[in-house]
């Protein structure tokens, strides 16, 4: 049995739960999905999603609950995947411009916070994205920008040649909110690294 832990600390946690488990009942996948809260709930769980919401917040109270370090242990232990959108894109990157993140720092990219500009300049869009036979519809929202990557992270989503997804091994990162379309491809893609 498949157990995935949404970090459910602040931002758009019920919305990935809700896909996630949506996701896994669609491809046939038995599990269950958690709400990580506390460091005792992040035990037994096989791959993690990081959501969108304040990353700053996030990555704070990460810290104070001892979650950031478990989940570099879980890394260094068994590469545990770990899907990251938005703010959850922001804390998985190696380097953050524009803001004081203190992040996981396990994906070789660098990140730029609001790149698009504030609340009123969110959007959506289709983005082309490596390995899917046609574009997803993606939702920015006050959302980073992938500036850099290097290592083994590429590419796996652009919107006019700027990177909007990426790679790193058993890690996701997405700029942009899969959670709130109702096209779990990007949970299919998390859920198959397990």
């Amino acid at each position: 049995m498949v157990r995935i832990g949404v970090i459910s600390v602040q931002g758009d946690v019920s919305e990935h739960l809700i896909s996630a488990k949506k996701a896994m009942e669609d491809f046939g996948i038995v599990g269950e999905v958690v709400a990580v809260r506390r460091l005792k709930d992040i035990e037994g769980v096989d791959a993690l999603i990081i959501p969108g919401g304040e990353s700053t917040t996030i990555s704070r109270i990460m810290k104070r609950e001892g979650l950031m370090d478990r989940i570099r242990e879980l890394h260094e232990e068994r590469d545990i995947p770990i899907m990251g959108t938005c703010a959850g894109c922001i804390i998985l990157a190696k380097e953050v411009r524009d803001g004081e993140v203190d992040g996981l720092k396990l994906m070789d990219m660098r990140v730029r916070r609001n790149a698009f500009g504030r609340q009123r300049e969110s959007f959506e869009t289709s983005v082309e994205v490596e390995g899917f036979d046609s574009p997803f519809h993606a939702v920015f929202i006050r959302a980073p920008i992938i500036e850099a990557i290097w290592g083994r992270c590429r590419a796996i989503a652009k919107l006019n040649d700027r990177i909007v997804g990426a790679v790193d091994g058993r890690k996701i990162a997405l700029t942009f909110h899969p959670e709130l379309t109702s096209d779990y491809r990007f949970h299919r893609m998390f859920l198959e690294m397990i």
